[in-house]
């Protein structure tokens, strides 16, 4: 492998926590400009309030949880 393919290999690598970072990041720029968030959690979907109050929304489906790299097909 060359240095730029080493490059991009390293970049690649930081997209998960670089995205991880942009959703919370996200999630607090909305609840500052006192807007209310969708969360998911505990199997439901919350609407969050600036003020921290939880309101139930809807039930959702347990998370899939499946090795990294494998192909899941959702019909």
């Amino acid at each position: 492998m060359n240095s730029s393919e080493q490059a991009i290999d390293h970049l690649e690598k930081q997209i998960p926590s670089l995205s991880a970072a942009a959703v919370d990041v996200a999630y607090w720029q909305a609840v500052a400009a006192g807007r209310k968030v969708l969360v998911s959690e505990d199997n439901g979907i919350y609407e969050v309030a600036a003020n921290g109050s939880k309101k139930f929304v809807k039930a959702i489906a347990e998370r899939l949880s499946v090795p990294i790299g494998t192909r899941v097909r959702i019909p």
